[in-house]
């Protein structure tokens, strides 16, 4: 028996841990500004997409990334840019835990978009580590929950739907490249974000960490899409989960935020759960 598909799963699973660990920083460069959301999504967006055109001219593959992209490019950056507007408002006004469990959700989601649209069935193994996900991010949010904003948390949900199905869209169309896509949904939030807010005035500090968060943007998409090809869409949306038990540790090398008991067993518990719904047999 071949082993190519075996080695294509292995390198889908490798890119979507590479995407889950840049994602979880996310929440980090979002509140570590003072801009408003408008604003990061502009300046994240501008990097971003100069930093993946670059990336894709020195591979020689700009052709077929842009011109090359297909309804399913067009369809996956639509709806990326409709995910990344609620997504970056989604820290700014509710918490990184509440952002991260309504995320958790996304294997459910994505696993029946996939089943609804594509046919693909979703293992029992897969759908009971969703399930360890979801229970072990719910314990790490159990001692921070606070006061929540309901509109934070519809945005987080809506930014979970648009993700779960940008995930459905790779797997249906695996031909679709990844860079051209993640280009054209930071270009159709650019004029929005202009009129909408303020970039110009964002002082140049901060637009040097937002240039940061906008490269590993680029790398984590470019990642998403390319491990998106090769792994089945709801373990793709499991193994994003990852990124909730990272955020804490990040946050912890950055601003010395010790994470509570509940945050190391949530996220132990996310951890087990991924590893096991990617163990073959």
């Amino acid at each position: 028996m071949s082993r190519s598909p075996r080695s294509a799963h292995s390198a889908g699973v490798f890119l979507l841990v590479i995407s889950a660990i840049t994602f979880s920083t996310a929440g980090l460069f979002t509140k570590g500004v003072d801009a408003g959301s408008w604003e990061v999504i502009f300046w994240r967006g501008l990097f971003a997409a100069a930093f993946t055109t670059v990336w894709t001219a020195k591979r020689g593959s700009l052709r077929q990334n842009f011109l090359g992209m297909g309804y399913g490019g067009l369809a996956v950056g639509v709806v990326g840019a409709l995910g990344t507007a609620a997504f970056i408002p989604a820290f700014k006004l509710t918490s990184i835990a509440n952002v991260s469990l309504i995320y958790a959700a996304s294997p459910l989601i994505a696993g029946l978009l996939a089943w609804i649209f594509i046919g693909e069935r979703v293992s029992t193994r897969t759908m009971a580590g969703s399930a360890g996900a979801v229970a072990g991010v719910a314990i790490i949010v159990s001692g921070s929950l606070g006061e929540i904003s309901l509109t934070g948390d519809l945005l987080a949900l809506w930014m979970t739907i648009a993700m779960a199905a940008i995930m459905v869209l790779y797997r249906k169309y695996p031909a679709t490249p990844g860079a051209g896509p993640q280009v054209l949904q930071s270009l159709l939030l650019l004029p929005v974000a202009a009129m909408l807010g303020s970039p110009f005035t964002v002082e140049p500090a901060e637009v040097f960490i937002l240039a940061a968060f906008g490269l590993l943007f680029a790398i984590a998409s470019v990642t998403l899409a390319e491990g998106a090809k090769r792994v089945p869409s709801g373990q793709t949306a499991l193994l994003s989960t990852l990124e909730t038990p990272l955020a804490p540790v990040f946050a912890f090398l950055l601003f010395t935020e010790i994470p509570t008991t509940a945050t190391f067993l949530g996220g132990s518990l996310v951890l087990i759960a991924v590893l096991l719904s990617i163990k073959r047999r």
